[in-house]
């Protein structure tokens, strides 16, 4: 059964840092590319950034090209969003997920960026 627990959310201001994990279990995590996605309030999802199976092929979303850092550690099974420069308009709940829709994703950590 696949398990995706998200952590690391909380409140910043605008300029700031986080960095948000992603704890899998329930499945092969090292041989499945891995996405973060994010939903804002009232709106739908969007997707955030993929990473690889192996992590040598990292996409972002042009959004947050240059400031967000996404990484796995097979070994642990985890997975990292670091942020920086954060803005206003990156408040939202953010999920790991194992595709760019969202369509299989965890329960989604709050990050709330506000002066």
């Amino acid at each position: 059964q696949v398990q995706l627990v998200e952590s690391g959310g909380g409140l910043v201001q605008p300029g700031g840092s986080l960095r948000l994990s992603c704890a899998a279990s329930g499945f092969m995590f090292r041989i499945y590319s891995m996405n973060w996605v994010r939903q804002a309030p009232g709106k739908g999802l969007e997707w955030v950034a993929e990473i690889s199976s192996g992590g040598n092929r990292i996409w972002y979303a042009n959004s947050v090209k240059g400031r967000f850092t996404i990484s796995r550690d097979d070994a642990k099974n985890m997975m990292y969003l670091q942020m920086n420069s954060l803005k206003l308009e990156d408040t939202a709940l953010y999920y790991c997920a194992l595709d760019r829709k969202g369509s299989t994703r965890g329960q989604g950590t709050q990050v709330t960026v506000s002066s």
